[in-house]
């Protein structure tokens, strides 16, 4: 049998990781300032990480929701307090596209309307409302197209506004660092009378934090930049540095029916233990804290060098697009193929950068190096 080749790869196996740097089959280092996609937060291969996953695997890795399971409660308060949200609620499931999915269905249940306001260039999964709620018609099957989406410009509240005054809006969903749309920054002023527009309107508000959030931007959550309290967010990626999890946080507006969400895999023993050790190592190294001093040093090391091509250079934290006046294609290929560094990509012209949230100035600095090689 062979793969379903869906996947543009790169003539390279990685076979072992370390902190923010990998080495392929071969041994030949790389750095890594792509992290997986933004999944690795903690760095690879953390040994802390490691052994929990591992003690846990010793005693039980899965048992169905059916039963209690005390890790699930410890990661909530956990979660809770690390990101300011304790009297929320928390539902556990798999994966970005899922935690969207199931935004966007409770968002339905509580307010029984069925139309979705999301931004152009949007990306929020690829699961049947995600991919609907995602700008990009390459990926919409047509099961998909049912039209319960209107794609509006960012930040521009005067559209939203007249969206919102029909009435008939189940929830708007906000990247507030969109990462596939190019790393487009969200201003606070405009968040912020969506957040109240929604409240008059009884329309709920989603932030979708599955690449910007969990420290990712310097703080905890993207939003937390722009002054709101969403109704819903949503996380994954960084959340257990690699194993499948995500999940949603829920203001207590909104009441739990039995039977009403679901999940086989979602929340099991052994997701748990690693998101439990990934909180441990993002608080005891603070990791979000050098997300914030490290990315505001990598992005004015990258202007400060003016190297050709680069027209602009934005971002927070570790969550960093450099738009470039030419295709990413061959810059990216040659940082990997020459200089032996992973970068991550967007549209046709930017630069993405996602690294692990443990990446040093020193680190930062080689980059900068690289990429000098490559430009110039």
């Amino acid at each position: 049998m062979n793969l379903f080749d869906v996947y543009p790869l790169m003539d390279v196996t990685i076979a072992r990781g370390k902190g923010c740097k990998v080495w392929d089959s071969e041994g030949q280092e790389y750095l890594d300032l792509y992290g997986g996609h933004a999944v690795i937060s903690v760095g690879h291969c953390h040994p802390h990480y490691v052994e929990a996953m591992k003690k846990q695997l010793e005693t039980l890795g899965f048992y169905s929701n059916s039963v209690q399971n005390p890790l699930q409660r410890e990661f909530a308060r956990r979660l809770g307090k690390a990101c300011g949200y304790e009297d929320y609620q928390l539902f556990l499931i798999n994966s970005g596209a899922e935690a969207n999915e199931n935004a966007l269905k409770l968002a339905s249940f509580y307010n029984g309307r069925t139309r979705i306001l999301s931004l152009e260039k949007a990306f929020h999964g690829r699961t049947s409302l995600a991919v609907e709620a995602t700008a990009n018609p390459k990926i919409i099957a047509p099961v998909n197209a049912n039209g319960h989406v209107t794609y509006l410009p960012l930040n521009d509240i005067e559209a939203w506004k007249t969206e919102l005054e029909k009435d008939d809006v189940c929830a708007c969903i906000i990247e507030c660092i969109q990462g596939v749309g190019g790393i487009r920054m969200v201003e606070a002023d405009f968040l912020q009378q969506l957040q109240a527009l929604c409240k008059a309107h009884g329309t709920v508000l989603i932030c979708d934090e599955i690449q910007c959030g969990y420290g990712r931007s310097g703080k905890f959550f993207a939003h937390q930049h722009l002054g709101v309290r969403p109704d819903l967010i949503t996380v994954a990626k960084g959340i257990c540095n690699g194993f499948p999890m995500s999940a949603l946080l829920i203001s207590p507006a909104f009441k739990p029916v039995y039977g009403q969400l679901g999940t086989t895999f979602g929340g099991n023993h052994l997701a748990c233990a690693g998101a439990i050790a990934v909180l441990d190592i993002m608080e005891s190294e603070h990791l979000v804290e050098n997300a914030a001093e490290v990315g505001e040093y990598l992005m004015k090391a990258i202007r400060d060098a003016r190297l050709p091509h680069v027209v602009e250079v934005r971002g927070r934290g570790l969550m960093i697009g450099i738009e470039l006046d030419i295709p990413y294609k061959e810059p990216r290929q040659r940082l990997v193929s020459e200089q032996h560094c992973f970068t991550g990509c967007s549209g046709t012209n930017v630069l993405r950068l996602l690294p692990p949230l443990c990446l040093t100035k020193a680190e930062a600095d080689s980059f900068v190096g690289k990429l000098k090689a490559v430009l110039s």
